[in-house]
């Protein structure tokens, strides 16, 4: 049976909500990503760039992470405060794993896990 999904995103969490028919599951998926600091070490070791290396590579794994947890959907709604939404477009456009999803994006400030519910919800004209 297909589905719609809805995710809000920063770089601290996600929270994913799949709409089945009038059936409403969520998942909240933190990514045990720490809060992007300026690297303080020497640049002559080239430190800060491995640095951003790492938490590049790391924000792919967390974005891929909520990718597999979003399966197929029709449409996903991505919406959330920071440029994690962005990015996590970006990166669904260029999964084979959801080729045919209709991606819809929007802003949001940081919301209560009910609240997402209740958004994605109301998004997708599901009876509260």
């Amino acid at each position: 049976m297909s589905h719609n999904a809805g995710v809000w995103i920063d770089h601290k969490k996600a929270v994913i909500v799949i709409v089945s028919g009038e059936t409403v599951k969520s998942h909240t998926l933190p990514s045990g990503l720490g809060p992007h600091t300026h690297y303080g070490g020497s640049q002559e070791s080239g430190g800060e760039k491995k640095y951003e290396e790492r938490r590049g590579h790391d924000l792919e794994r967390y974005y891929d992470s909520v990718i597999e947890h979003l399966g197929h959907p029709g449409v996903a709604l991505v919406f959330g405060p920071g440029e994690a939404k962005l990015e996590l477009k970006t990166r669904l456009e260029r999964s084979r794993q959801v080729p045919a999803t209709i991606i819809e994006l929007e802003s949001a400030d940081k919301l209560s896990d009910g609240q997402i519910v209740a958004r994605v919800k109301d998004h997708f004209e599901i009876d509260k």
